[in-house]
């Protein structure tokens, strides 16, 4: 479908709501399963190759990534919606200079982050208290992936920037591109097959670095092949240097973004340390139901993100008519795949539970009964992903954060200190669906009470400067993340 300009993004403001924005939805989907089974296999191959010392050494590593993914997701988010809008009102130029202060802050941020996370690699390691028996192989993992850094957070800004222009389709095939070339490249570089020495630990993140850097070179010259909107050329390369209007949505907007996800990481770790309390089957039960619901967290993710892209261009091309319809949908749609996958994990829990309990029946048992009491929250999660997605199109960042650290913290916690008591580790179970319709009932009163829709998230130039520049500062709201 062509684009607002006659491009090849998508233009998600004219046409069917409900066929555009499942098929835009889709990718993203796929994506996030790709990266996930990505992660899973690679894990694998570690610890089937080298063993658990060296398993523990990259998830010490992977923890201080995921911090960083953290912040660079809030500014991709912050950008997407810039970009979004641009296109949106068919400001092409508006988007190509929102990417170009997205692309060159995250440049600049990551390779500063680069060098100070290689010098500083050992105090980070051993702030996480690492074991000394994984420290060495964890450090050199940590190093490799902090030269790769650069490849990784600019191929996710670029991504995240794509689909703001209603494009899905290029960021899934260079996922698969980046997958393929990770799990090939992982046992290769690892064990040292054909010409390739054997690195061991530092082979799993060669192979990671070599893909996102492969990965990145495709996708920037796919962009300029296919001329996508988003190429600067000539005088638009000024763009990379990031502008103070952008920076100061790209900050405001970003940050508070990047925080829902470091808030949903505390408060998963404080949880493993409540369920490690009850022992060591509970908690090996635990693991295995993870597993299976950051499965169930991805179709709101991924509907989650399209509808606050598709929302974002009806809202820079005042289509307020068509937002609540997107809305609509969107609960539709994530309803249907989140409660069909929550129907098929229950129906066969044992084999699924198996794989990762082998033939521990009682550990299988245990990770049923909290399979009965929580996987179905994940349905009412969804619902608030949608929501504060729409107001994440207008800019909004700042209430769910608010509500996301009040329901995980406040609702959450609190319901397990004064439920255990009574039910004991039942709490723990329930405390997960009383933070989700909570979430729930306040993500909808924000919404359903409409000042979000009164928020300028960055007002053009020539549009009554002034009076716009106090309604943007207006009401900072957001987007929440999930709780279950």
């Amino acid at each position: 479908m062509a684009g607002p300009n006659g491009s090849n993004g998508r233009d998600l403001t004219q046409g069917p709501i409900a066929s555009t924005l499942l098929l835009f939805a889709i990718p993203t989907l796929a994506s996030n399963i790709l990266q996930s089974l990505n992660g899973s296999i690679n894990a694998i191959w570690v610890g089937r190759f080298l063993g658990a010392q060296a398993l523990a050494a990259t998830a010490n590593a992977n923890i201080i990534m995921f911090l960083m993914f953290s912040v660079v997701f809030g500014f991709g988010m912050a950008s997407t919606v810039l970009i979004g809008q641009s296109m949106g009102r068919r400001d092409i130029d508006a988007a190509r200079r929102a990417f170009g202060s997205a692309v060159g802050f995250c440049f600049c941020l990551a390779v500063v982050v680069a060098g100070a996370g290689w010098i500083g690699a050992p105090a980070l390691l051993h702030l996480l208290a690492t074991p000394a028996e994984a420290f060495d192989m964890a450090l050199v993992y940590l190093r490799v992936i902090f030269i790769a850094m650069p490849a990784t957070l600019l191929s996710v800004m670029m991504m995240m920037g794509l689909r703001g222009m209603g494009d899905a389709r290029t960021p899934l095939i260079f996922m698969i591109v980046s997958v393929v070339i990770d799990l090939i490249l992982n046992p290769v570089l690892i064990l040292g097959l054909g010409p390739a020495p054997a690195m061991g630990i530092a082979g799993s993140a060669a192979a990671t670095a070599a893909a996102g850097f492969i990965s990145l070179i495709g996708l920037i010259l796919y962009t300029y092949a296919k001329d996508l909107p988003l190429r600067l050329r000539g005088p638009e390369l000024a763009y990379l240097r990031p502008a103070a209007d952008q920076m100061r949505v790209l900050l405001s907007k970003g940050l508070p973004m990047g925080l829902q996800m470091i808030v949903m990481s505390a408060s998963g770790l404080i949880m493993i340390g409540l369920v490690n309390r009850e022992g060591l089957l509970v908690t090996a039960a635990y693991g295995a139901s993870q597993q299976l619901w950051t499965y169930l967290q991805m179709p709101a993710m991924a509907v989650g993100a399209a509808v606050s892209a598709m929302a974002a261009q009806n809202v820079g091309a005042g289509r307020w008519d068509r937002i609540s319809r997107i809305t609509g949908y969107g609960i539709g749609y994530q309803l249907l795949i989140t409660g069909t996958m929550v129907a098929v994990m229950l129906v066969f829990h044992e084999p699924l539970l198996a794989l990762f309990l082998g033939d521990n029946g009682a550990a299988i048992a245990q990770a049923w009964y909290m399979q009965l009491r929580v996987s179905w929250s994940f349905i009412a999660f969804g619902c608030t992903m949608i929501l504060f997605g729409v107001m994440r199109a207008n800019g909004v960042v700042v209430k769910p954060l608010l509500i996301l650290i009040f329901t995980l913290f406040v609702v959450r916690l609190g319901f397990y200190h004064l439920a255990y008591p009574a039910v004991g580790v039942d709490a723990l179970w329930f405390s997960f669906p009383v933070g989700s319709f909570v979430s729930l009932l306040l993500a909808f009163l924000v919404y359903a009470n409409g000042g979000w829709r009164k928020a300028k998230l960055l007002v053009p130039v020539h549009e009554e400067e002034c009076r716009e520049t106090v309604n943007s500062d207006a009401e900072p709201a957001g987007r929440i993340a999930p709780t279950g």
